[in-house]
């Protein structure tokens, strides 16, 4: 399982840490952001396709920022699994 911790912009998060592994998404921890909404995220990805987590969460706003907490775990994912496999 490899972990990878990406660093927000323009939300309440500062950062994100998740684990891959076999392309499922594992362990996702949010640094700041809504802890009830980020508690739950959480929960509903756990083991979930990580490819199929990015589509679904991508584009989200919140509050007309532009981007969400959702939205920028769905980028840190899509940065993630385009990473070459060592």
């Amino acid at each position: 399982m490899k972990t990878f911790t990406y660093q927000t912009s323009s939300v309440c998060a500062q950062k994100i840490s998740f684990a891959l592994e076999d392309g499922k998404i594992y362990d996702v921890k949010f640094f700041g952001g809504c802890p009830g909404h980020t508690a739950a995220v959480s929960k509903l990805i756990q083991g979930a396709d990580a490819a199929k987590v990015a589509a679904l969460l991508k584009g989200n706003d919140c509050r007309g920022k532009g981007t969400s907490c959702a939205d920028q775990l769905a980028i840190g994912i899509e940065q993630a699994l385009s990473q070459p496999e060592e």
